[in-house]
């Protein structure tokens, strides 16, 4: 099987987002027969469609690769492969995951109207935040802008708290809050990471207590905690507390997704164990587990999954498998600042898998969408979408 290593480095090199020594490392590994096998497969399942397959030669992919990384001209034979396998059978980078919908337009065989964009004011999303300190005063932190306190630095995309402060007993909290078009990340002052989405709330101290139980609390949206393990800090745990959950740790990475909006918590196990309880129960997950708390009856579900696909985004990737629109026009809703309305609401229910870039604009990802031929037309007006 391919691990998720090798799945990560496929998935950056399709949005041109892998280094050189990634690059090398997918070159060396596709060598191999077996890993050739699985590179077709893998290609064929996740960037194209089944019933584009005659189109569809996944062996031509893989010599065009390895030719790329031998060639002067690598960038340009790369972006000739990726457009290869975007664009091969009109299935490009969102591979199909049938649906009774998919059917009536795949064989409708509708002609696509042009579609309509008035004043398109869309930005793609980038770092920015605001920093709320104890006091109550406000900074707003962005891209190329520094900012320093006694305790803490900013370079415009990474808020460091001083490791070697230490509080005595009272601690002192500040909140960063990312709006939507934003993320941003955060180092605490034990060493932990924090990369926050879009619209997203997080409640921390500005220094933790030396060997009591170190605690933050993410308010909304979505987080991905790499956590410094207990044995740096005296065997103190970690705790992230949530809006009905708890999840508890010693040293690990999780991913916990609790949007305002949303009825469901997903708490995502990518290294380590993680305790995660609610008021009337409690589980434990391992790596590659995921679980949801449904807010509206209090049950909990465990799923095995991808983990690694599920943190992408902390990597500049949308990475979906077996998304609906709907869900994927909720995450670009979020990045891109904008409103999407879905004109035609079973195009809510088509299902996709595949990658894309965050640094992508808009209209860039809705007409990858519009050559799956899902979507007849859309229109951008101001800040609003409208799927047709």
């Amino acid at each position: 099987m391919i691990t998720a290593k090798i799945e990560n480095i496929i998935a950056k090199f399709l949005t041109n987002q892998a280094s050189a020594s990634e690059l090398s490392e997918l070159e060396i590994w596709i060598q191999d027969s077996n890993n050739e096998k699985l590179f077709n497969e893998y290609v064929k399942v996740n960037y194209a469609t089944e019933y584009c397959m005659k189109e569809f030669d996944s062996h031509k992919v893989k010599s065009m690769l390895l030719e790329a990384f031998a060639s002067e001209k690598k960038a340009k034979k790369l972006k000739k492969l990726r457009q290869l396998i975007y664009y091969s059978a009109a299935a490009v980078v969102l591979g199909i995951v049938t649906t009774t919908y998919f059917y009536k337009v795949i064989f409708a065989n509708k002609s696509i109207e042009e579609s309509t964009i008035v004043n398109n004011t869309i930005k793609t999303g980038t770092d920015k935040a605001t920093l709320t300190l104890e006091d109550g005063s406000v900074v707003t932190l962005e891209k190329d802008k520094i900012y320093k306190k006694d305790n803490v630095v900013c370079n415009g995309k990474e808020l460091v708290y001083n490791k070697d402060n230490k509080a005595k007993s009272v601690l002192t909290y500040n909140y960063l809050t990312i709006p939507r078009g934003g993320q941003f990340h955060l180092k605490l002052s034990d060493g932990t990471e924090v990369w926050l989405n879009s619209e997203s709330k997080l409640k921390f101290p500005v220094a933790f207590v030396e060997g009591t139980t170190r605690e933050v609390e993410l308010i909304y949206g979505e987080a991905f905690f790499d956590v410094s393990p207990s044995t740096e800090h005296k065997g103190a745990k970690f705790k992230v507390l949530n809006k009905d959950q708890e999840v508890e740790v010693l040293g690990t990475e999780f991913n916990i997704k609790a949007y305002k909006d949303e009825d469901k918590i997903y708490t995502t196990l990518v290294e380590g164990k993680v305790t995660v309880s609610n008021s009337s129960s409690k589980k434990y997950l391992i790596p590659n587990q995921q679980l949801i708390i449904n807010l509206k009856n209090g049950d909990m579900t465990i799923n095995a999954i991808d983990a690694y696909n599920e943190v992408l985004w902390t990597k500049g990737i949308f990475s979906f498998k077996g998304k609906t629109l709907k869900e994927i026009m909720t995450v670009m809703s979020r990045w891109y600042d904008v409103e999407v309305v879905f004109q035609n609401t079973e195009l809510e229910k088509v299902r996709f898998n595949g990658v894309l870039s965050k640094n992508d604009n808009i209209k860039e990802i809705l007409t990858i969408i519009k050559k799956t031929n899902f979507i007849n037309e859309y229109e951008i007006k101001d800040k609003k979408i409208i799927i047709k």
